[in-house]
């Protein structure tokens, strides 16, 4: 199993329809095949100063990278993620054995 996260930054006002426009194309990610427990977050600490989180699941490498390819995912990154997005991080997880 591998955990995508992925914590971000708009270049929006927050409460914007751009903002809220965003987010709804993001929540479109979850419908990918091989996509499992999405996750849209709210960030409510005050240790970094990130707004959102994604959060998802694959079964696996293969499925992991079949996402990443697919062509929803990659019109997302390039039409949304890339123009909109100030900053974010993101990690992956494998569980450990």
């Amino acid at each position: 199993m591998i955990r995508h996260t992925v914590v971000f930054r708009l270049r929006h006002p927050r409460g914007s329809e751009a903002e809220q426009s965003f987010l709804a194309d993001a929540g479109a990610l979850a419908s990918i095949p091989g996509v499992q427990h999405f996750e849209q977050l709210r960030q409510v600490s005050t240790k970094n100063d990130f707004t959102f989180g994604l959060s998802m699941e694959f079964a696996g490498p293969s499925e992991y990278e079949a996402y990443n390819t697919h062509p929803s995912h990659v019109a997302f990154l390039q039409g949304r993620w890339v123009p909109e997005v100030e900053d974010f991080l993101e990690i992956d997880y494998a569980p450990i054995d």
